[in-house]
């Protein structure tokens, strides 16, 4: 572990190449990954772009130059985060202080200095992107990832010092501060590095998220792999609907090609670099053959999945326990290279206690049900509340606790009403975006991706938000009785006999998997086939035989 003596403190710079995992304190849990990453596994194949960090010190250095440390605490002393207007005010106070404020000479060479050399590594004005690295982000127990900002992009310079400017302002963002409080935190035992990295020019290719375990029943077998048209923040955000792909780890490792599943994604946008002045990024919509695309083949889902393993092992082993990882990725549209470009722990699944099942189902069949909207399932819970719209941010202050959120999309920004919320519902994204992460980790209902929430649900309206039924989330109208069972399987004792499983429902395998048992006894095949294939098998053997045209676009559709 680095001494962070203060000689070195005065170093402001350090290179990715410079850092390990031990260097949190120094310049927090992202960039402390990714030198991790650079170091250790760069040898190994797996493709990191190359950049610097500007210390968590260099942070409390501007911080004291500009004598603004005790302004700071003075305007967040009596803080109610559950005051929305009062989080507001505050916060847009404590970032206008620090934008204000010049940088000290000395750390502004040195972070001209370090762009210059990676300048002479790519070539003049080379574009980067600035993210935040808090020292106390990317912990297992506490999702911090997205709390401060991440300029993309970014040229020359000025603008850089304007962004990492940006950067340590954003510290103090609205939904930063209120996920401090609520994780307990002291805003000023956190310090803000920036990570200063080659871009990947995603905007001409693709990017997106991956997780090395199930997300929704924590399933650790498979990678969960999700990308999308362009840079890769309309993912992390839930701006698209994205493509989708489960990969079988253990087949994997063995040199095999196990896509399990795959499911097309509308990606409706995309985002590319702008050339307007002050706009770094816009969405484009997306063109109706892209839409019909997969965004990447298979042979670099494939890689992604190797890379994804190789990533959780080398931090597992580094822990001395199981780590499964949070990553991002994305493919260069100039040269088709893909990279990783984040990896932080996972931070639901990690923690749970798997000695304590609790399922939750209807109390009555779904005959009578009218539902209301479907979408993504986040979780397997069921959860039942008044529906409150809010298709704004500046109409937060309507959102009364205890009310079920539904909006088009959330992101970081959200946050402050999120921790309210009895359950999400979105018109976009995927399973990985920032909605159900968020979801997932305080345990809420959540469906995404469902397209029309907003126009299908009535503001006010009484209603039941599922994620029990598998793969679909469904809404339903008015307040649907459900039961919770909970079990503690360390209760249950071991037999003698062999209990095996039966499989109807793919959907509920992975779940299933947690349940004491001996393996599979029984896969109905045709249950799995007309419900999640949803083909033929002769259909697929002979695809010349089906002669209705709209028919067999459907078929390859999705394959």
């Amino acid at each position: 572990k680095r001494n962070t003596t203060m000689a070195q403190s005065a170093k402001h710079i350090y290179w990715f190449s410079e850092l390990g995992i031990d260097d949190v304190g120094l310049v927090g849990g992202k960039n402390a990954s990714l030198g991790e990453m650079y170091q250790e596994l760069t040898p190994k194949g797996v493709k990191i772009p190359n950049g610097f960090a500007v210390t968590a010190d260099a942070y409390r250095y501007f911080l004291k130059h500009n004598k603004i440390d005790t302004t700071v605490k003075d305007i967040l002393t009596g803080l109610d985060v559950n005051n929305i207007p009062q989080l507001q005010a505050c916060g847009y106070k404590v970032r206008n202080t620090i934008l204000s404020k010049p940088f000290p000479d000395d750390l502004a060479e040195a972070i001209c200095d370090a762009y210059a050399k990676l300048e002479k590594e790519s070539r003049v004005g080379v574009d980067v992107a600035v993210r935040s690295s808090a020292t106390a982000e990317d912990l297992p127990d506490a999702s911090f990832a997205g709390q401060q900002e991440t300029f993309l992009n970014v040229c020359g310079v000025e603008a850089l010092l304007d962004s990492c400017k940006k950067c340590m302002a954003s510290l103090f963002t609205n939904r930063a501060i209120s996920y401090r409080e609520s994780k307990n935190y002291d805003h000023f035992s956190v310090g803000l590095s920036i990570g200063v990295q080659l871009m990947v020019r995603s905007d001409l290719a693709s990017s997106g998220v991956m997780f090395s375990l199930d997300t929704e029943s924590g399933f650790q077998e498979v990678v969960l792999l999700s990308g999308s048209w362009g840079l890769g923040e309309n993912v992390v955000q839930g701006a698209v609907n994205p493509d989708e792909w489960h990969i079988f780890k253990p087949t994997l490792k063995k040199g095999c090609k196990p896509i399990v599943s795959k499911k097309l994604g509308s990606k409706e946008v995309r985002m590319v670099y702008s050339t307007k002045i002050g706009e770094k990024t816009k969405n484009l919509p997306t063109s109706e053959a892209m839409q019909s695309q997969f965004c990447l083949n298979d042979g670099e889902v494939l890689k992604l999945a190797e890379w994804a393993c190789i990533i959780e092992t080398h931090y597992s082993t580094k822990r001395n326990t199981y780590m499964p990882m949070d990553m991002e990725w994305a493919k260069d549209g100039t040269t088709s290279e893909l990279f990783i470009v984040q990896a932080r722990p996972e931070t639901v699944h990690s923690q749970k206690d798997r000695s304590k099942l609790k399922t939750y189902h209807l109390k009555n069949d779904k005959k009578g049900l009218k539902l209301v909207t479907s979408g993504a399932a986040v979780g397997s819970q069921i959860g039942c509340g008044t529906a409150s719209i809010i298709k704004d941010l500046s109409l937060m202050c309507a959102f009364k606790k205890g009310q079920i959120l539904v909006t088009e999309m959330t992101d970081p920004d959200w946050e402050p009403i999120l921790k309210q919320a009895s359950g999400v519902v979105t018109n976009r994204g995927g399973r990985t975006c920032h909605a159900a992460i968020i979801s997932r980790e305080l345990g809420i209902p959540c469906v995404v991706g469902c397209g029309d929430a907003t126009l299908k649900i009535t503001d006010g309206q009484s209603i039941t938000v599922d994620s029990s039924q598998g793969e679909e989330g469904c809404v339903w109208d008015g307040e649907v009785p459900y039961v919770v069972e909970e079990q503690d399987l360390k209760e249950i004792p071991k037999l003698k006999t062999k209990i095996t499983i039966n499989i109807g429902n793919p959907d509920k395998a992975y779940e299933n998997s947690f349940l004491p048992n001996d393996g599979v006894g029984l896969a109905r095949m045709e249950f799995i086939v007309s419900n999640h294939i949803r083909v033929h098998p002769l259909a697929c053997l002979h695809p010349e035989e089906v002669k209705n045209a709209a028919h067999l676009a459907e078929i390859q559709k999705n394959y």
